[in-house]
């Protein structure tokens, strides 16, 4: 072949090459485009609920059928904030008490979720005994079905309870602690389960070699190393806890044991329907801080623990 031909080709192949370049960074351009406006339509479908709502709560109508996303009708501060001052200000209304009641709650079963869960969790797996199995399968078949379906059997234990031991009975904290407790203890006993076993065992040979205990090693050396899904446990437990509204309505009766859900639920939907939609509002939104303030100082375990659990099996 001639060197006009080979330059005649070498040319053409460059002009392809050149038009292939342009064609795929033409389609990583739309694949680009595609990607981001998927994602803006997620984020906008997330976020468009929690912007309504705030935006109901400044809203000085009590009323959700003429709300707009921006608030009608405000003329000042005072009618702006209208409907925080009437829920912080209004003595029926123990906002702050239902609140810390939530926190309390939330906070102490998360705690012994986790404890438990954890102790439960080294047991099976690092012992064997016998009908461990069948108790691993048990617990996995109780979580199918709801807490709420033994609503009834739980109202009359705790008001048998109570007479015996007032604290844990019907319209207490306590009460309604141990059946949060006793809700949490099926899944996430597997789940913490499933990290202990990507613990190796040498170090519990190690542990008994050098003259531990079970407890010596189970709280100086295990424990430690699997706090990511510690963390993950104990803030699904607090913030399932502090959301939870049906099992709380049933077992606490009073306005000054009510926790945040029930409070707010009793006072602006159930007694007044319709009315004071801006004052409930307003109460969720203050509700939210809370969860909003753990997942923001704890999202790098909530994530470490997560991806750690997942890349260990």
């Amino acid at each position: 072949m001639s060197s006009a031909g080979v330059s005649l080709k070498a040319g053409i192949d460059a002009k392809s090459k050149k038009r292939i370049e342009l064609g795929y960074r033409g389609q990583q351009r739309i694949w680009m485009i595609v990607r981001m406006a998927i994602l803006t339509a997620m984020v906008i479908f997330a976020l468009f609920p929690v912007v309504w709502i705030v935006s109901a709560s400044f809203n000085p109508k009590q009323s959700m059928v003429s709300q707009t996303l921006i608030p009608q009708g405000v003329e000042n501060a005072e009618q702006l904030l209208r409907n925080y001052n009437t829920l912080l200000n209004t003595p029926r209304y123990p906002f702050w008490r239902w609140v810390a009641n939530s926190v309390f709650i939330a906070a102490v079963t998360s705690f012994g979720t986790v404890m438990l869960c954890a102790l439960s969790a080294y047991s099976f797996s690092r012992f064997r005994f016998w009908g461990r199995s069948n108790l691993l399968v048990f617990l996995l078949l109780v979580q199918v079905f709801p807490n709420i379906l033994a609503v009834v059997a739980i109202y009359l234990i705790l008001q048998q309870i109570g007479t015996h031991i007032p604290f844990i009975g019907l319209n207490t904290a306590g009460g309604l602690i141990l059946v949060y407790l006793g809700g949490a203890m099926g899944v996430n006993i597997w789940l913490m389960k499933g990290f202990f076993d990507t613990v190796p065992r040498d170090i519990d040979e190690s542990a008994l070699v050098d003259g531990a205990n079970h407890w010596q090693t189970y709280w100086l050396l295990i424990f430690p190393l699997v706090r990511p899904i510690l963390v993950v446990v104990g803030i699904l437990a607090f913030v399932g806890t502090f959301n939870e509204f049906a099992l709380a309505r049933v077992i606490l009766r009073d306005n000054e044991s009510w926790t945040l859900m029930v409070g707010l639920y009793t006072n602006f939907v159930s007694n007044n329907f319709g009315q004071n939609w801006g004052i409930y509002a307003a109460g969720s939104v203050l509700g939210s801080l809370p969860t909003l303030i753990i997942y923001l100082l704890l999202q790098d375990q909530i994530v470490g623990g997560l991806t750690q659990g997942a890349v260990k099996g």
